[in-house]
């Protein structure tokens, strides 16, 4: 790996109810960043807003892709010569959002990711609130590497990320709100390792902290190694990303070539 490997940031924070706290705590997280030197930064899901339990104020406090949470993005992209990835809660129709990532760079939006797989799952019901997202492939291309974009449940269907892999993703983003509970911390680092394994591909993945989320952001590379993380609490990890280990990683172990089987939408 050369000195002029990009290097990737993912922020770990706890996003609140206040739209103007939030904004304030990502200048704040991605000034820290790009000082030192990162040019992709990663930041989580619901990112603009969020309140536990989901209630009506998510749609009383969404956004448009044009709104103050993404103008706010393109003016740090801009300002510090970065890239940014969060989350946000998007404007739909009928009472509910949508769970949106967007991509931002000082060009402007250069992707967006709308949540497919809801968390219906372990006692909640995201579906009473977020219209899921299309049966698309979100990818973009920066620091010489194309990322594919994921939020958080998806990464428990292994096809979403076979699908952005075959999209042409070396690089896995994955913004989540990993909720805590019995052996949740443990899922959610296993299935990112497994992405990264079977995908040969890194992971890069920005969690909320503790008490509500399991904290545990992380950067993987495309053999399963963690090289980079936070704990449980707010905090930043950074880390350099090799093209050249993922296609040494791709020639050692052709998983991608190999495979027999391809993924096709089932709705």
């Amino acid at each position: 790996m050369t000195a002029s490997a990009p290097l990737v940031a993912v922020c770990q924070f706890a996003p609140t109810d206040s739209r103007d706290a939030n904004r304030e705590r990502v200048i704040e997280l991605v000034v820290e960043a790009a000082s030192r030197g990162a040019g992709l930064v990663v930041l989580p899901e619901y990112s603009s807003f969020f309140v536990s339990p989901m209630d009506a104020s998510l749609a009383a406090n969404a956004e448009t892709l044009e709104g103050e949470f993404v103008q706010t993005l393109h003016r740090l992209a801009s300002e510090h010569g970065v890239t940014i990835v969060a989350g946000l809660v998007e404007q739909a129709d009928a009472g509910r959002v949508r769970n949106t990532l967007v991509a931002v760079s000082d060009a402007g939006i250069q992707a967006v990711y709308r949540k497919q797989h809801l968390y219906d799952a372990f006692g909640q019901t995201e579906s009473d609130w977020i219209e899921p997202g299309p049966l698309e492939t979100a990818t973009f291309d920066v620091l010489g590497i194309r990322f594919g974009m994921m939020t958080c449940y998806d990464l428990r269907f292994p096809e979403v990320a076979r699908t952005l892999v075959d999209a042409g993703a070396d690089a896995l983003l994955v913004p989540a709100e990993w909720v805590r509970g019995p052996l949740k911390e443990h899922h959610w680092s296993t299935l990112l390792t497994a992405r990264a394994i079977e995908s040969t591909a890194y992971v890069i993945a920005a969690d909320h902290p503790a008490p509500i989320g399991v904290g545990l952001s992380q950067i993987i590379d495309p053999q399963g190694v963690v090289l980079a993380g936070v704990s449980a609490g707010e905090g930043i990890a950074t880390a350099s990303l090799d093209s050249d280990l993922i296609t040494r990683t791709r020639e050692t172990n052709p998983v991608l070539r190999l495979r027999r089987y391809r993924v096709v939408p089932t709705a």
